[in-house]
């Protein structure tokens, strides 16, 4: 299977990038020299490094994988970052590189340049939290909503799902014909489930990502919340339904508290708590998708063991097909609740 798809992929793989190279490239960009530090961090989509200054500030640089996010769409989510900073919201925004602006390039890859910033996700919040949470992502979206993403996706199932499912499947990746018809048809009925669900609910920039890992605490300190390299134009609802602690129906009192703290600064259109199994069956299909590239490119997707053989694709579509019939009965709009 590797020769076979790497031949159809025009993806490219990660350049080597050793110690001497990141700190070059660095010390050229900062226009100031680093020690000798320079450490890998777990990343399996970009290249991610910790490095520090000599005067023992720390930085983290991010090399973003090829043939991802163009240029432009990179921009967009620095954009994004500098106007919350400006409003006073705790992000963390790239720095500005000696040559201008914040992205660097090098033989066709991009990469940035973050100030460290230490903190620790948490596993469940408190009840204050959860306000404060609200509050957080509530004035994030209102920053969000003052103009659109120039080149960022679009996350909807006719767009964002469509298109991946498109290059699943372009991808040679499910071998066996009958297989890649069954995933076919399990995409096309969950798109046609799911569409009308999104009609009428806005997109604005939203962080898209939004898990317990990237939000972190800082004693003393604010939430943070980190890594917008998902940003998308999207319902607000995605930003909230990764962090519930379970189904909607049992987190009345997480969505209540969110709610208070999140309405100080923004609005929360209700209906859109009908999305949440639709967005968790998007999210099956980015995360596949997220895996066909990096498989393509780099000829292994070590995150998922197997990934690729038959026996993944037949549990794949299994869970799609579970998914799907939970779409269906989930007949009762949860905004109806509010």
């Amino acid at each position: 299977m590797n020769d076979k798809n790497q031949k159809k992929s025009s993806l490219r793989p990660f350049p080597e990038l050793g110690p001497e190279t990141v700190l070059n490239l660095v010390e050229a960009e900062l226009g100031i020299p680093c020690s000798n530090l320079c450490r890998q961090l777990n990343s399996y989509i970009n290249r991610v490094f910790e490095i520090e200054t000599l005067d023992r500030k720390g930085l983290i640089v991010k090399f973003y994988r090829t043939d991802r996010w163009s240029k432009q769409a990179l921009q967009d989510e620095h954009d994004f970052l500098q106007e919350l900073t400006a409003q006073e919201i705790p992000v963390i925004p790239p720095l500005s590189l000696a040559r201008g602006g914040t992205i660097a390039e090098k033989d066709g890859l991009f990469f940035s340049i973050f100030p460290y910033c230490g903190g620790r996700s948490s596993d469940e919040f408190t009840e204050d939290q959860w306000l404060e949470v609200g509050r957080l992502i509530g004035r994030t979206h209102a920053v969000g909503a003052v103009h659109p993403s120039r080149e960022r996706m679009i996350m909807a199932p006719e767009h964002s799902t469509r298109q991946q499912v498109d290059f699943i499947l372009a991808s040679g990746l499910i071998q066996d014909p009958a297989l890649a018809r069954e995933f076919s048809l399990v995409c096309d009925e969950l798109i046609d489930e799911i569409s009308p669900l999104f009609s009428g609910i806005s997109s604005n920039r939203i962080h898209g990502d939004c898990h317990f890992s990237n939000i972190i605490y800082r004693p003393g300190e604010s939430f943070y919340i980190i890594d917008f390299d998902d940003m998308v134009m999207g319902p607000a609802i995605q930003d909230l339904w990764m962090l519930l602690p379970g189904p909607a129906r049992e987190s009345f009192l997480e969505i209540d508290l969110f709610l208070e703290g999140y309405e100080t600064f923004h609005p929360f259109d209700r209906r859109s708590f009908r999305l949440i199994e639709a967005l968790r069956g998007m999210r099956f299909l980015h995360y596949i998708a997220w895996l066909s590239h990096q498989y393509l490119a780099d000829g292994s997707a070590p995150i998922v063991p197997g990934f690729g053989v038959k026996e993944y694709w037949i549990v794949e579509i299994a869970d799609l097909k579970d998914q799907l019939e939970r779409i269906r009965q989930d007949d009762e709009p949860f905004g109806n609740f509010f």
